[in-house]
């Protein structure tokens, strides 16, 4: 007996294959789409390894931080009075100096016969001068003598013409002889006082040549004392006290006139050199205290000087230092300098982020009660300072947060702490 397949037999189980294949395929997508709605999971992080912090309420100092160094108040730049060589340098950088050390030693060869000459031209003056003087003189005494001889033949002119007189009277001699005498005492006495006045004329004019040798002697001598000054000066001297910081020529280089060859310091009188961000600076202000941290000591000053110009992103901020300086301080000593902005009475304020930038908004997971897991918030951000920031929005004081960078996790609006 054989057995005959009927046809709807196999009909219906085509179909209900078909159908099941259908219905699996259905599930199995609805299986994926509700498998790719799901959240993923919180992911567990250890909390020793975060920076949790506590929001609180309360006053806040706002300040900025900068690095920078010591650096002296009182700098002298030793120039080059006279062009030259440098032949020997006695010191190095770091030796402390008095003004009369010296330090660089030049040489100038040209400088050296100009001044032998100067020396020389001075002295020939001063030759002249004493010849001149001698020759003078000796005019004047010739005059003199003159003048003597002149004085003792009106004399006897006078008692000649007096003698005579006497003999008139008697008639032993005429009247025209009388006459005769009597003209020849008067010629002798104007010419007598002519001699006086030229010796009078002499001697001023004497004194005139004199003065006029002396001038030149005093110009020649004023170029030997300038040239020997110079001279002098190739022995590069500190000029003040303090430490040598730098000397900026090697031997054998030339130097001019001017330039500037060594620097020196007043080790006694520091100043602090921070470099605050542009972006903090706008808030410093002549005056504003400061606290210097010289790893050795903190040393109190205020803001004396603010840069007007922006280096590398930074501005130059000066300040005086008001406290002892410690043992151990020296120019370009590195230090870590904290100014004081102002002081906020009462703000919502919480540790500083390590994100987190002023007037700005930030996204920060925010801790539940128990602090077994924190969720992400949105928290706008205000005024900060160093260490601390205001909360304007987001946080209430008590709440507790997660400082720590947390950008490894930025794909997650919940975390597990263990």
């Amino acid at each position: 007996m054989v057995d005959i397949p009927r046809k709807s037999q196999a009909r219906r189980c085509l179909i209900r294959r078909i159908l099941y294949s259908v219905i699996a395929l259905s599930a199995l997508s609805g299986a994926g789409w509700y498998v790719s709605r799901l959240k993923p999971a919180a992911p567990s992080i250890d909390r020793a390894t975060v920076w949790i912090d506590t929001i609180k309420r309360g006053p806040m100092l706002r300040q900025v931080r900068g690095l920078g160094k010591l650096v002296p108040e009182e700098i002298r730049w030793v120039t080059s009075a006279t062009e030259g060589r440098v032949e020997k340098k006695l010191l190095e950088a770091g030796a402390r100096v008095k003004s009369d050390t010296i330090l660089i030693e030049l040489i100038n060869a040209q400088l050296e016969q100009e001044t032998l000459n100067a020396e020389w031209d001075w002295k020939a003056e001063e030759s002249s001068y004493a010849d001149l003087k001698v020759r003078l003189e000796r005019e004047q005494l010739a005059q003199a003598a003159d003048i003597a001889k002149f004085e003792s033949d009106h004399e006897q002119a006078v008692l000649r013409y007096e003698a005579n007189a006497e003999l008139q009277k008697s008639g032993l001699i005429s009247k025209l002889d009388l006459k005769r005498d009597s003209a020849n005492s008067q010629q002798l006495a104007n010419r007598l006082q002519i001699e006086k006045q030229r010796l009078k004329i002499n001697k001023q004019s004497i004194a005139a040549q004199l003065a006029q040798q002396r001038t030149k002697i005093d110009q020649r001598h004023a170029i030997y004392t300038l040239k020997k000054s110079q001279l002098d000066q190739l022995n590069v001297r500190a000029g003040v006290d303090g430490v040598l910081q730098v000397i900026q020529v090697d031997v054998g280089q030339r130097v001019a006139p001017g330039a500037n060859l060594a620097r020196i310091a007043n080790p006694n009188k520091l100043k602090a050199e921070l470099n605050i961000s542009e972006t903090q600076a706008k808030d410093v202000q002549i005056g504003q205290e400061v606290s210097i941290d010289m790893r050795n000591g903190v040393i109190p000053g205020r803001v004396s000087r603010i840069d007007p110009a922006v280096k590398d992103g930074t501005v130059t901020v000066d300040v005086h230092l008001e406290g002892e300086l410690p043992k151990g301080a020296r120019p370009d000593l590195s230090v870590d300098g904290t100014i004081v902005l102002e002081k906020l009475d009462d703000v919502v304020y919480v540790g500083r982020p390590v994100q987190g930038q002023s007037n700005s908004q930030l996204s920060i997971f925010k801790l539940d009660p128990e602090g077994k897991s924190a969720a992400r918030v949105t928290v706008k951000l205000g005024r900060s300072s160093v260490n601390t920031i205001e909360i304007k929005e987001g946080l209430k004081p008590g709440d507790q947060v997660i400082l720590s960078d947390m950008t490894a996790h930025d794909g997650f609006d919940r975390i597990r702490l263990n």
